[in-house]
């Protein structure tokens, strides 16, 4: 084929040398029969996209007793990119235990597919059929461990070409005060490939798109300095000054950000019961939650972490009380 023949609507030359090579000539393309699997286990599975009407189906030969997947196979119904793609999914999965086979993602095969490491293997448009490569890994998963294969995403993904989530999203915006798509892409990749889940009218329909997130958050950021402002016009900032809803507001937002994300990955928790001001000093009141309410650092050291780290941001004089 000639390099300035169209492929999908892309041009030749935006192929990496290694994907034309797979697309050509696929390694690991095939079928792997009952037969072959003697004592080991055979998993079959088949994943298609509806936004362009690919379908791969990946065979896996599993040992069940150390979870090894000790050959790994793919027919592939679509075009070229996704033969490549579907061609070097099947390639990383091998040798691997299922869990980490889970953890293979669709920016892993794009990126195996490249000559150069800053060089896209594929034009952008065609990012989604790596992603297809990465959905029928989990549908693989979910058949050989006989669960569902939605139970293996935690997080609510928007871009599925660079995996991006909305909460990551939404904490890029408001950290960097971002202000338009083109800001957006440049943080964080996401719409820097198909560009579906940009707006309305891709070739795949989304749920959310960036723009609907870029405007919830731009909206809560202005809310915030509204809120801000009439804080600041009704006393001096400090939290002296808050009224309790605010005081409780400002505990909270410190609670989870700095102490809450540490204690939930122990399996604990706290809530904020109260804020009592006495001879000048502000009374915390505070109760722990799971593990924390057993562990022999509540009264100590965590209870000191907490309030050295409530004086430090809110730069006032606070005691916090386990009730």
């Amino acid at each position: 084929m000639a390099r300035d023949d169209l492929i999908g609507g892309a041009l030749w030359e935006e192929y990496s040398t290694e994907v034309q090579r797979r697309m050509n000539d696929p390694i690991n393309m095939g079928e792997i029969t009952e037969a072959e699997a003697g004592e080991d286990q055979l998993v079959i599975a088949d994943f298609g996209a509806e936004s362009c009407g690919d379908a791969v189906r990946l065979y896996w030969l599993i040992d069940p007793k150390t979870d090894t997947i000790k050959n790994s196979k793919f027919k592939s119904f679509g075009c070229g990119t996704a033969i490549a793609s579907s061609d070097m999914m099947a390639e990383l999965c091998m040798n691997k235990t299922v869990d980490d086979a889970l953890k293979i993602t669709n920016i892993d095969v794009e990126k195996a597919l490249r000559d150069d490491p800053d060089i896209p293997a594929v034009p952008g448009q065609k990012m989604h059929c790596s992603v297809m490569a990465y959905d029928v890994i989990k549908k693989a998963a979910s058949i050989y461990k006989n669960v569902d294969m939605e139970s293996f995403e935690t997080e609510f993904i928007i871009c599925e070409c660079a995996r991006v989530s909305q909460d990551t999203l939404k904490q890029v915006i408001k950290l960097n005060k971002l202000t338009s798509i083109e800001e957006i892409t440049d943080y964080t990749k996401a719409g820097g490939f198909c560009k579906s889940c940009i707006k309305p009218g891709g070739h795949e329909a989304k749920d959310v798109y960036l723009v609907n997130i870029l405007e919830e958050v731009m909206s809560e950021l202005e809310a915030e300095d509204k809120s801000r402002k009439i804080i600041e016009a009704k006393g001096d900032g400090t939290f002296e000054s808050m009224g309790l809803v605010q005081k409780i507001k400002s505990v909270e937002a410190i609670l989870e950000e700095y102490i809450r994300p540490t204690l939930k990955a122990d399996g604990g928790n706290v809530e904020l019961i109260d804020i009592k001001e006495e001879d000048g000093v502000f009374n915390v009141l505070i109760k722990y939650q799971g593990e924390c309410m057993s562990c022999s650092m509540n009264t100590t050291t965590t209870l000191a972490g907490i309030e050295d780290m409530l004086k430090f941001k809110l730069k006032a004089n606070i005691k916090v009380i386990v009730t």
